[in-house]
């Protein structure tokens, strides 16, 4: 038996192809239909071949779906829910599983995830697809809330909480303090930021970006929209948490000389490049400077709590939204956040 899979086979060559069914053979699996998958900032540099790849591969892996069969030895999910399924394959049970740092699960392989071909394993497939399996269900799996919109929650598997993971330490320890998201490179990470910002009670959000659609999904969210590109001649004094979601030098340069003495500068673009830092300058104000992957299962329950109590808005930034069968036309095509739905669009 086969199913339908979303495949990348080069870039703007993006079609549906079959492939073997998965059939749960672990006790410990799980067996999921996607019923919204959205896409990830990294896809569409994929799909346009901005960063080269290697095909094919299925794609996708921020998905909300429903558990449709389970393993035996499954117990904290049942058939019919509906389920967040994190992008990464994490045990739950291994030491750094236990530790949150659940994108780095010493169980399987590193960088092990759905959709995302040679970066992540092409074993695990991706969630444009009819099933997908879920190796470790009861570790991986987080049911979703009553009430809460699976397509806008779709992203909740990475970028969403990618975003929500760069100011929700750094506001835990400093209530009220003010942000600065520097945009244009991880289009919608930097959104789902200032909205964690905004959900976490930063007295005042800033946000940096030309593109005139961003700037204004960041002041629906509650930002205050500065319409030029982050440059270091840009000033627009010091943050004690900035979030840089630029893929530019001159955007991290901004960002870093705008993190204020003891701030915090979290960067979630991608850099294919070697890049400079300043470290001259982020050692005299002695900044801290984080880089790298969410743990995206470890992070999960925190961010979800907040998307379930309306606090955390997500619902603005899935600005496209398109039915299953119109996914290969409109996977490559931009979009801040395009959710492809088994839903009506």
């Amino acid at each position: 038996m086969t199913i339908r899979e979303l495949t990348f086979v080069a870039p703007r060559k993006i079609e549906f192809r079959e492939r073997p069914r998965p059939v749960i053979d672990d006790p410990r699996q799980a067996l999921v239909r996607p019923i919204a998958v959205a896409r990830c900032d990294l896809d569409i540099a994929f799909a346009q071949g901005t960063v080269p790849t290697q095909g094919p591969f299925g794609l996708g892996h921020e998905c909300v779906g429903e558990v449709i069969d389970l393993g035996d030895a499954v117990c904290t999910v049942a058939i019919g829910d509906r389920v967040v399924v994190p992008f990464q394959i994490s045990c739950g049970a291994c030491a750094r599983c236990a530790a949150g740092q659940t994108g780095h699960c010493t169980a399987v392989p590193p960088r092990s995830a759905y959709g995302l071909g040679p970066l992540g394993g092409t074993q695990y497939g991706g969630a444009i697809t009819d099933v997908m399996r879920v190796p470790f269900a009861d570790a991986m799996l987080v049911k979703l809330p009553p009430g809460l919109d699976p397509v806008a929650a779709a992203a909740l598997g990475d970028n969403a909480v990618d975003g929500f993971r760069t100011v929700y330490g750094g506001l835990a320890r400093a209530p009220g303090a003010r942000v600065l998201v520097a945009g244009g490179g991880a289009l919608s990470v930097a959104m789902y930021a200032v909205s964690a910002a905004r959900a976490c009670g930063a007295k005042e959000v800033v946000y940096v970006d030309a593109a005139p659609d961003r700037a204004r999904i960041a002041e629906q969210l509650g930002a205050t929209a500065v319409r030029e590109q982050p440059d270091p001649q840009l000033r627009l004094g010091r943050f004690p948490i900035v979030v840089n979601g630029t893929t530019t030098e001159a955007g991290l340069r901004f960002c870093i000389a705008s993190t204020e003495p003891d701030g915090t500068c979290t960067s979630v673009g991608i850099y294919w490049t070697d890049v400079a830092l300043p470290l001259l300058e982020m050692y005299t104000r002695g900044i801290t400077f984080i880089t790298g992957r969410v743990h995206a299962r470890g992070q999960l329950p925190a961010a979800l709590a907040l998307a379930a109590s309306g606090a955390f808005a997500l619902a603005p930034i899935a600005t496209t939204r398109v039915t299953w069968d119109r996914a290969p036309e409109a996977w490559p095509e931009p979009a801040t956040k395009l959710v492809i739905t088994r839903e009506v669009a």
